[in-house]
């Protein structure tokens, strides 16, 4: 089997995409598979290239990747690190992954992943020129995401989602990440929907000692996207409220950054705000941590079928969980028992953060997220999964 994967992310990036996707090429190598990936020199999200060009990758050229994938990368552009320009990079990226991904062997099934909208045009286009079947890796709820957000206004609104939906019937295959979202997809009428969801490596997270029982403040946590799709005004405004029985530390970068920041500045909250980090320095911050955040905003429907990647990570390392979170995040959360749900109000979210610091018996969770994981979440029998889907999908014409 060889395998053409698509993606506006990859290692040595630290990104979702980039996750998802190198844990599952080592179990496809594992299996014998060769695997092509195409994607743009490795940059920051603010539209920078911050490693050397011989760790980056150079345009139209090929790598081995730390299982043996062959990488080929694409130029991407400068941008500011706004709406609007990442959207001309991910562009520009995408017109150059068509040649890209031509020069490569022809594989026996072509992945895009997506939510970058202008790789799935790309990925669909190579499809149809090498005449081979396309599997369309839908991590989050596109185009519902797009309405929600209103990232397309006026006319031009329908014909991107009608785009998007006649490449989602075409695909031979559409994977994504919640069950929910495979039934509004199945609800529209397609037939070609499979669910394979992120995962983690238990073997690479140890169960973290629980917190002590006595402590002057809360330790919270938000490691992450920085973006609209968080709303993480919410918790700003909940820590003003609360005051000095507590930290907010959030760590990450995003389109609201600076935005945030400001925020924070003006209502004197407890906050502190740090640049996105990995390894070693995630675990200092996961150590020091009551209590971590993962959220999205509830005036977007399109978030009752989306799970927060990082919610798997945490449920691992079995810290208390503060969920703002709606549909298949929060059952996941409640079955899992290793936290607390509250709505996207920095009222509700203050008061459940006092009585943490009042009684921090509360912040122990008893290890059954770890558990939930093991059963519902472990990478390896995920990738597995996708192995046989994608094997079958090589097999023949599908639908």
């Amino acid at each position: 089997m060889r395998i053409l994967l698509l993606t506006h992310s990859y290692a040595p990036e630290h990104s979702p995409p980039q996750r998802r996707w190198t844990q599952f090429i080592r179990s496809f190598r594992a299996a014998g598979w060769d695997i092509d990936v195409v994607a743009p020199v490795a940059h920051a999200p603010h539209g920078r290239r911050t490693l050397p060009r011989s760790v980056a990758g150079r345009p139209f050229l090929c790598s081995l990747g730390e299982y043996g994938e062959r990488i080929r990368r694409v130029p991407f552009l400068w941008h500011r690190n706004t709406r609007l320009g990442r959207l001309g990079n991910h562009l520009f990226s995408a017109a150059c992954t068509v040649p890209a991904a031509l020069m490569a062997k022809r594989p026996d099934v072509v992945v895009v992943t997506v939510p970058s909208l202008p790789i799935l045009g790309a990925g669909y286009v190579v499809s149809r020129i090498l005449k081979r079947p396309l599997v369309v890796d839908m991590r989050d709820a596109w185009p519902d995401i797009a309405r929600d957000a209103r990232l397309v206004q006026g006319s031009a609104k329908g014909v991107v989602e009608r785009i998007i939906m006649a490449i989602q019937d075409r695909a031979e295959l559409v994977v994504t990440v919640t069950h929910g979202f495979a039934r509004t997809l199945r609800d529209r009428g397609l037939k070609n929907v499979a669910t394979v969801s992120n995962g983690v490596d238990l073997h690479t997270l140890d169960k973290l000692p629980p917190r002590p029982m006595e402590s002057d403040r809360l330790e919270v946590l938000y490691l992450g996207n920085h973006g609209e799709s968080q709303r993480l005004d919410v918790p700003i405004r909940a820590a003003a409220l609360v005051g000095k029985q507590m930290r907010l530390t959030m760590v990450g970068n995003g389109v609201q950054r600076a935005d945030l920041m400001h925020l924070a500045q003006e209502l004197k909250a407890p906050v502190e705000f740090h640049q996105p980090v990995h390894g070693p320095e995630v675990m200092g911050f996961y150590d020091r941590t009551d209590s971590c955040i993962v959220s999205l905003r509830d005036d977007w429907k399109s978030f009752e079928t989306t799970i927060p990647s990082k919610t798997y990570e945490v449920l691992s390392l079995g810290r208390h969980i503060t969920g703002i979170v709606l549909g298949e995040a929060r059952k996941i959360l409640e079955d899992a028992e290793s936290g607390h749900v509250v709505t996207s109000s920095p009222e509700e979210l203050a008061e459940m953060w006092k009585s943490l610091q009042a009684d921090r018996s509360l912040l122990q969770v008893n290890g059954a997220g770890r558990a939930w994981v093991e059963n519902n979440a472990d990478v390896e029998a995920l990738a597995q999964s996708y192995i046989d889907l994608l094997a079958e999908i090589a097999g023949g014409p599908h639908r």
